[in-house]
C-alpha cells in the first residue's frame, strides 16, 4: 500500500512540473522546443519502466501464487 502512495506522490509532482514548465513557455519565459522534447521523452521512459515493473510484479511475482491458492 506504501507504494501506491509513493507512485500516487511522484506522478502528482510530475504533472506539477510539467504543468509549471508549460505555463512559462505559454508566458514566453522559457524556450520550450527542447525542453518539452526531453520531458516526453523522459515521460516515455518512465512508461516503459512502469511497464515492464506491472509485467514482472502481474505475471511473475503474482502469478506464481495462483497455483498454491486453489483448494478445489
Amino acid at each position: 500500500m506504501m507504494v501506491k502512495k509513493i507512485a500516487s506522490y511522484v506522478l502528482i509532482a510530475v504533472v506539477l512540473v510539467v504543468t509549471l514548465i508549460s505555463l512559462l513557455a505559454v508566458w514566453d519565459i522559457i524556450d520550450v522546443e527542447h525542453v518539452m522534447r526531453k520531458v516526453l521523452t523522459s515521460m516515455f521512459i518512465l512508461f516503459i519502466a512502469a511497464v515492464v515493473t506491472l509485467f514482472i510484479f502481474a505475471v511473475i511475482i503474482k502469478g506464481g501464487n495462483t497455483n498454491n491458492n486453489r483448494t478445489n
